[in-house]
């Protein structure tokens, strides 16, 4: 089945055609990154409306890439929730509309567990069950896949996810938006002990909290102006990064041993983070556990995870009507 997918959530405008869940036949993305960068972050207004001004051609090039119409689409698969409101609105109102001009399925997708199906693009054989740490923007989370619509949460943030605090220290060091990629250049040649940064506490076994690691950051550059002091940018950059993967690393690790897991997986953004892509593989081959990470391709946002998992989806029923609404926030393990 060819699955159209359409993904809004926040500065990536992106569409792309999947077929059976696995099989990539186009992968089409217009970001307005360069442009929030101007302003230190995303701007949800100025998100949505690049998302308005691209969205059709964006999904035509996916579709003529893929050498379909719609009418030979089987389902347009879209994301809904969660994400900037009026940014997802466009993705779900011109999927509505495609998907009842061309008398198709209209599937939805939630965001994160586009993320986890990005891996099997990436990993034709990968199946569930396993453990995977979904680190996202906003999102930190360590969950159980027990099924390609099943899921369930065993720990997140309970504060700033690992994104969220990525894109703030690289604000507060003025290196630019997206934030992980700029503090993990920062980083080269720095120290990882040339700052000491705390590792915060926090109930719940596996759940993680980087609020006041981005505050330690913080303080850091403080004390440094008010005692004249020069601020070892690369240090602080490596320090940071060093922490909050050294965190997740720890969190996931944590659980999977505690839940007897030989499969580990990551998706989302922060799987593009090349220590801790290194940190993982180096302790999961001790510990004789099997680890997936995605093409770097299918880490940030893309519609080639939506459609992925928008298969898996139509496969068990999910579909929706054209009363089907975007929402901010929405839990993983959310029941249709």
């Amino acid at each position: 089945m060819y699955i159209l997918g359409i993904e809004t959530s926040c500065d990536e405008t992106a569409a792309a055609v999947v077929e059976d869940g696995r099989i990539l036949h186009s992968n089409v993305i217009a970001s307005s990154a360069a442009e929030q960068n101007l302003y230190g972050g995303v701007v949800p207004e100025i998100a949505s409306r690049r998302h308005i001004e691209n969205i059709s051609a964006v999904a035509d090039a996916a579709m003529k890439e893929a050498g379909l119409t719609p009418q030979q689409l089987d389902a347009v698969a879209v994301t809904f929730a969660p994400g900037l409101i009026g940014a997802v609105l466009v993705g779900t109102n011109y999927a509505k509309g495609l998907a009842y001009a061309a008398a198709k399925p209209l599937v939805p997708v939630h965001h994160l567990r586009g993320h986890i199906a990005a891996l099997y693009l990436t990993y034709p054989e990968l199946k569930p069950p396993f453990l995977c740490l979904v680190a996202s923007g906003g999102h930190s989370h360590i969950v159980q896949v027990e099924s390609y619509t099943k899921f369930r949460v065993l720990g997140r943030t309970v504060d700033d996810a690992a994104g969220e605090a990525f894109d703030k220290v690289a604000r507060t060091l003025g290196l630019g938006y997206p934030g992980g990629p700029a503090v993990s250049k920062a980083a080269v040649g720095g120290d990882i002990r040339g700052y000491t940064l705390p590792t915060p506490h926090v109930e719940g076994k596996y759940n993680v909290s980087f609020s006041g690691l981005k505050t330690a950051v913080l303080n850091v550059i403080n004390q440094c102006a008010m005692k004249g002091e020069e601020l070892r940018t690369a240090d602080l950059a490596a320090s940071f990064q060093f922490r909050i993967t050294d965190i997740l690393a720890e969190k996931l690790l944590l659980a999977a041993k505690d839940a007897g897991a030989k499969t580990l997986c990551v998706a989302g953004g922060v799987a593009a983070n090349a220590l801790l892509r290194e940190n993982l593989t180096k302790q999961c081959k001790k510990q004789g556990i099997t680890l997936y990470l995605p093409e770097l391709a299918f880490c940030g946002d893309n519609a080639a995870m939506i459609a992925a998992q928008g298969y898996y989806e139509l496969l068990a029923g999910n579909t929706a009507g054209l009363d089907l609404n975007s929402l901010p926030t929405l839990p993983i393990d959310y029941r249709e």
